[in-house]
């Protein structure tokens, strides 16, 4: 078993609901944060996550808030584990790119068990 800590990137084009993240076929993933960053200088953006359990074929919505202009917030303080196919889903009221955000995670890579 393999952990690797890393960090994507996503940018919310438009206000249709876009898969951000998914979790390889082989791995667990524990997710420390998901930070959406509104760079619109004149108002708050609606911001809206879920996860998406791909082994029941269910979405959970797991944060819904506005996010101020020019701020940032973290729509996962207490972290979120993802099992193997999981994803993570953004949806934004407004598009042209004014919601970014960074995944932060652990990747613990299950590739090289025996068995």
């Amino acid at each position: 078993m393999t952990i690797r800590y890393k960090n994507q990137g996503f940018s919310q084009s438009g206000t249709g609901t876009t898969t951000v993240f998914t979790a390889p076929a082989d791995a667990t993933v524990i997710i420390k944060s998901i930070y959406c960053s509104n760079n619109d200088a004149s108002s708050a953006i609606e911001v809206i996550a879920q996860m998406t359990d791909s082994s029941a074929s269910v979405d959970y919505e797991f944060f819904r808030d506005e996010v101020a202009a020019k701020s940032q917030v973290n729509a996962t303080p207490q972290g979120i584990n993802l099992e193997a196919s999981d994803a993570i889903k953004i949806t934004a009221t407004t598009g042209s790119n004014k919601i970014q955000g960074v995944i932060s995670y652990a990747l613990i890579d299950r590739s090289q068990e025996n068995g």
